[in-house]
């Protein structure tokens, strides 16, 4: 099952590390740009108008407060007009930065869903340029994580956080210039209180984040539980060996060590965020006693007095805002780097550009072909030569891990041979353009996708071109013999598959089979077809029909047929036994039973079991 690794110890908070995150604002800005110019323009405009507006409140406050004064010792109706009119001047702002507020509120709710689809789009973009070697890549697999996870949400909260950042700093310029008719000492204290409260949360921003990166690959064990205890498709197993309360368990456990960690930090950060913070509380009271004295004294008037606290109160909220938002964005960068370094993954340019061989006829042409999957110290294939001309049916016979499928992998382009090559029709696969490659190739996998789409659907995918040719859904159909399954269908072709939607209905793994085998004949274009183990889940009867159609249907195309029932691959032309990546055994059914080698043995054997 699963081990749980353990953290290595954080790197050290530097400033260098500091600045050299914030490289990915400019980007993360762009992209907000870019998906809504209108809704960021006004964004920008809301948090410029929401920096001002509270200073010149807080301004407007204290006239009211002089005038009050004034007014009440001179009893003068011009002077309490003043007042009225500073009171109503005072409410319109405040209805003003309210709308403003508001404004800004429905900005960002629209462009979060906006940036959260236009992200995962890009993510989907990449993840169509990667090759199958990096979905075979654990370590691919926590950088998509990664990448994913609250990738969507950190591009607008790093613009959020911009804006933030903005608008305090308006404030604090306005409160600032209002602080310093009282002291300049008063704007330093203003400034260096909030100071020890941004150290403490940026460094547990990034421990955070740490943590984050580290734990990727508990995520995804915690995700693929998740998946087996609630799926359809595990459910019968999951409940037969009663296997629903030990894996629970296994997720419970992997939450209670990773969540130690987070617990230590929570408390850490809390404890040291609510010390640090009592800092700022001492500084704005000494403040408060400042003004107070300098009121009593008779330097200050009351409305001075009023607005110096509501100054001073204000101006260190936003300090510490501005100050959190600096911390927030680092955190935003943090995650940033995720997605970029996900979208700035290295793919190998497709290079091949010819759609059309120098040799047409000659078919495929294995010459020497070595094969070593990434990361692995033993060759899945070694020296394997072989050529299969049009027309001829190529069997694949060995046991597990043999070769047989990497074989087809190469062939199909899925990875490229590490030394020798495949020609088709006398061209390297390499110079080939993928896709005009691929054309020609219709292909049945053992561990075939069954789509929870409509019947015609899963039978379309086969060719992207003609996904909804209801027409071409019925020759593929009839070529892989499910059209008489579909036609007992009460919707027919738009019949839904599989459990996961409304109507939708489960079929057995034979009838799926005839599915997918309907889906390789999809391609009209394809003159080679790849058979790996199509008929495994029918019965003896049904295989035999169906390779007795698949002669009948391809017998002008290439076909590389993998099954371990011999009864079926003696019908093809050529027989190849592979062992330990190596070809062992190759020629026709009375060629290798007149040879008595192992192809013989196995053929023997499982005739036994038919008497």
């Amino acid at each position: 099952m699963f081990h749980t690794q353990k953290a290595p110890d954080p790197t050290p908070f530097n400033l260098h590390h500091f600045v050299g995150v914030f490289r990915f604002s400019k980007r993360a800005v762009s992209l907000v740009w870019q998906t809504s110019k209108p809704i960021t323009l006004t964004m920008t405009l809301m948090t410029l108008a929401a920096g001002i507006m509270p200073a010149a409140i807080a301004y407007v406050g204290k006239l009211i407060v002089d005038a009050v004064v004034l007014a009440s010792q001179t009893h003068l109706d011009a002077d309490l007009h003043k007042v009225l009119w500073l009171v109503l001047l005072e409410g319109c702002i405040v209805i003003m930065y309210a709308g403003v507020d508001r404004v800004l509120n429905m900005a960002t709710a629209l462009l979060r869903a906006l940036l959260g689809q236009r992200v995962n789009v890009l993510i989907l973009e990449k993840v169509q340029t990667l090759r199958l070697k990096h979905f075979e890549d654990s370590e691919f697999y926590d950088r998509l994580t990664q990448s994913r996870r609250e990738a969507s949400q950190r591009p607008l909260s790093l613009v959020n956080r911009t804006g933030s950042l903005v608008r305090n700093a308006i404030a604090l310029a306005s409160y600032g210039a209002l602080l310093l008719a009282f002291s300049p000492l008063a704007v330093l204290l203003l400034a260096l209180a909030g100071l020890p409260v941004f150290f403490s949360e940026t460094y547990f921003s990034g421990e955070a984040f740490r943590l984050f990166r580290w734990r990727s690959p508990e995520t995804r064990k915690r995700m693929y539980l998740e998946v087996v205890m609630a799926r359809e498709d595990f459910a019968k197993e999951v409940q037969l060996y009663g296997l629903g309360h030990y894996f629970l368990q296994k997720y419970k456990d992997i939450f209670e060590s990773v969540f130690k960690e987070d617990r230590l930090l929570t408390i850490k950060r809390g404890l040291w965020g609510y010390g640090l913070g009592l800092l700022s509380s001492i500084a704005f009271y000494g403040a408060y006693a400042w003004i107070v004295i300098e009121t009593v004294r008779g330097n200050l008037t009351l409305g001075e007095m009023t607005m110096y606290l509501v100054v001073f109160r204000q101006g260190q909220t936003s300090f510490s805002l501005a100050l959190s938002a600096v911390g927030g964005m680092y955190e935003d960068n943090l995650y940033l780097a995720n997605l970029y370094e996900f979208l700035e993954e290295p793919v190998e340019a497709e290079a091949g550009q010819i759609t059309v061989g120098p040799k047409p006829g000659d078919g495929i042409r294995f010459k020497d072909v070595w094969f070593t999957y990434p990361g692995g110290d033993k060759p899945a294939l070694c020296g394997i030569s072989l050529h299969l001309k049009p027309g001829q049916k190529l069997a694949l016979v060995g046991e597990n891990g043999s070769g047989k499928t990497t074989l087809v992998k190469l062939m199909t382009r899925l990875y490229e041979p590490n030394k020798g090559k495949i020609l088709l029709d006398g061209a390297d696969l390499a110079d080939w353009h993928v896709d005009a490659l691929r054309r020609r190739v219709g292909v049945i996998f053992q561990d075939f996708v069954r789509y929870q789409f409509s019947v015609g659907e899963n039978i379309g995918v086969g060719d992207v071109l003609a996904v909804e040719d209801r027409e071409r859904w019925r020759e593929a159909a009839e070529k892989g013999m499910a059209l008489p399954l579909v036609e007992k269908m009460r919707d027919g072709f738009d019949a839904q598959l599989g459990k996961w939607f409304f109507k939708g209905q489960e079929l057995s793994g034979g009838q799926w089979q005839k599915i997918a085998l309907s889906r390789a004949f999809m391609r009209k274009t394809a003159d080679i077809l790849v058979l790996d183990e199509p008929t495994s889940a029918m019965d003896a009867r049904a295989e035999s029909e169906i390779f007795d159609r698949i002669r009948e249907v391809s017998s002008q195309q290439m076909a590389v047929l993998i099954s371990h029932r011999f009864s079926t691959v003696r019908m093809a032309d050529t027989i190849c036994v592979l062992k330990d990546g190596r070809i062992v055994e190759a020629g026709d059914h009375e060629e290798m039973m007149a040879l008595g080698g192992i192809y013989a043995q196995l053929f023997t054997i499982q005739a036994k079991g038919y008497q």
